[in-house]
């Protein structure tokens, strides 16, 4: 189906944008498997999102994307969910007139104490989502569509998998409570919202990976996709918890590489599934070769050890 057949239907189907005489429609870049239109009708601007063909194969449940965007949008987290389109499960939002915080910006401690307090709202308040997000089932379910499609493997395949499973059995030493998360903190999903003559507020978007997960993979996801050095990791700490324990950091630090093969196992079912003309082999072997850099940390074993630690 044509983007402009796609973006007609959707419109058709949301009641207050139908019977609208002046509608304008512009795409709106920067997402890879989905396609986003901002609406103006009357006065009034929104988002369309289009739900990218074969994002099932990927584990996204369109529902779930909308109850986590919906509470979120209600807790100030997010611009705020006003139509779910189903049967397709596209979501329509107010537009919000924003601009990126580069990622040179966002690692500053006003940001990121900004950011940490919106993750740990979300985590605090968000109702429990009917989804779960655990990266080691993920990586499974990943690996498995992956190799149905023929898709390429790293060579270290098996040193990869082993390092995968010292993680999950030092975190199985204290299990992690269940809790609404976002897991997909990359730049591009953080938005600062425009006020007139005022500091507006951090807007999150998409929430297609939501669900009930580790808040530790949020911290370290966010940490991954953001490059932050030591400081910028305790302090992140210290202001999502308020003090900084060997067991948070360890898990913080075992985390971030577990976000990094997910990103990377994300890439390579990309290019066994995906028809877009992406370099997804490209972007799975940088995240190998990042997660190899950060399980080969000296420290590595002590992190193993410290995440069953009392504090």
């Amino acid at each position: 189906m044509t983007m402009t057949l796609a973006i007609d239907k959707a419109i058709a189907k949301v009641p207050f944008l139908a019977d609208s005489k002046n509608i304008k429609k512009t795409p709106l870049s920067g997402g890879i498997t989905n396609l986003n239109f901002r609406i103006d009708a009357d006065g009034r601007s929104y988002v369309i999102r289009l739900a990218g063909e074969g994002t099932d194969q990927l584990g996204i449940k369109r529902d779930v994307e909308y109850a986590a965007n919906k509470a979120a949008g209600e807790l100030g987290i997010a611009p705020e969910v006003v139509f779910f389109i189903e049967p397709e499960g596209y979501i329509v939002t107010r537009f919000s007139n924003g601009k990126r915080i580069m990622p040179e910006d966002i690692v500053k401690p006003d940001y990121l104490a900004r950011i940490a307090k919106k993750i740990r709202l979300f985590h605090r308040r968000a109702p429990k989502l009917k989804g779960e997000f655990n990266v080691f089932k993920r990586v499974e379910m990943l690996k498995k569509v992956s190799k149905s499609n023929n898709a390429r493997f790293p060579h270290d395949w098996d040193f990869i998998m082993q390092k995968m499973n010292e993680v999950k059995k030092a975190l199985e030493k204290d299990p992690y409570v269940p809790t609404p998360c976002h897991n997909d903190l990359l730049n591009l999903n953080w938005l600062d919202e425009d006020v007139p003559g005022d500091i507006g507020e951090i807007r999150l978007l998409d929430w297609e990976y939501a669900g009930m997960g580790d808040i530790f993979f949020d911290l370290g996801n966010f940490s991954h996709h953001h490059r932050l050095n030591e400081d910028q990791v305790d302090l992140f700490l210290y202001e999502y918890f308020g003090e900084i324990t060997d067991k948070h950091y360890a898990r913080l630090r075992l985390m971030w590489p577990m976000s990094e093969l997910h990103e990377a196992m994300w890439g390579t079912t990309q290019t066994g599934i995906s028809k877009l003309e992406e370099d997804f082999q490209g972007y799975a072997d940088l995240w190998f070769g990042r997660f190899r850099q950060h399980v080969t940390d000296f420290r590595w074993e002590q992190w193993l050890k410290d995440v069953a630690k009392k504090k």
